[in-house]
């Protein structure tokens, strides 16, 4: 479990996070939505620490890390998985590399011990055997289902990911949301997806926060959205067609 209190973060004077509160549980994919420039983003750096925010806390598992020694907070990230916005891939590394990377950083694990947890977490997001490709190699979704091998091979406890289905087709896009629920799920982690894709939102939207002009306007699940009776999440929802014709049914 995360929990955020009070979580205020402005540049140059701009408010972008206004005051945030909430709680992301375990075991079920926690999204946070929003239009561009809501302040989506920079909620999860902060929570994640790559921003220090102005005020506020957070806290992994009661554990507060915002303000917390460098020993925690060197504690706390090494359970974090990420899966950044455009998979994020180092070139000039082989898919197995890219995996492999975290536990070369993270830990004093033996080649072979690396190599076998490369080879599950390959196999997880079905890519087995596709060890010693390179990026250019693949293709976008690809890149995304090693983006997420790489997150989890660590054995995270947290996993973060920032908008997961940018630039993929639809169907591309079910298929890393579909992974990405089984993965919480299978192994009871808590996963915080920031997205503005209502096809995940419907799909995998089991608790979902909604920020407007960097406040939290409204929470709550997908089976909840048509009866926010909030406009500016309504505008939001149904700016899509295919919610607007969803409605009328």
């Amino acid at each position: 479990m995360i929990r955020i209190e009070n979580i205020h973060k402005s540049f140059d004077g701009k408010p972008v996070l206004r005051g945030i509160s909430g709680t992301f549980e375990k075991g079920e994919p926690n999204l946070i939505i929003g239009s561009s420039g809501t302040g989506k983003s920079v909620l999860l750096k902060c929570i994640v620490g790559l921003i220090e925010p102005d005020e506020g806390h957070v806290y992994f598992d009661d554990k507060e890390f915002t303000n917390s020694n460098r020993d925690t907070k060197t504690e706390i990230r090494r359970q974090i998985g990420m899966l950044f916005q455009g998979g994020a891939l180092f070139d000039s590394k082989t898919v197995e590399q890219n995996v492999m990377f975290p536990l070369d950083v993270l830990t004093k694990m033996p080649k072979a011990e690396k190599l076998d947890r490369v080879n599950f977490c390959l196999e997880r997001v079905g890519l087995a055997g596709q060890n010693h490709k390179m990026p250019s190699e693949i293709s976008g979704g690809m890149k995304k289902r090693v983006g997420i091998a790489r997150a989890i091979v660590n054995n995270s406890s947290y996993l973060f990911c920032d908008e997961p289905n940018s630039g993929l087709d639809p169907q591309t896009s079910i298929l890393i949301d579909e992974l990405i629920l089984e993965i919480t799920e299978e192994y009871n982690i808590t996963t915080i997806v920031v997205t503005h894709d209502m096809n995940s939102v419907l799909g995998i939207g089991d608790k979902i926060m909604f920020l407007y002009k960097g406040e939290k306007l409204w929470e709550g699940n997908k089976n909840e959205i048509m009866t926010s009776g909030i406009k500016e999440f309504d505008d939001f929802v149904f700016a899509n067609k295919v919610m607007r014709k969803l409605r009328e049914i």
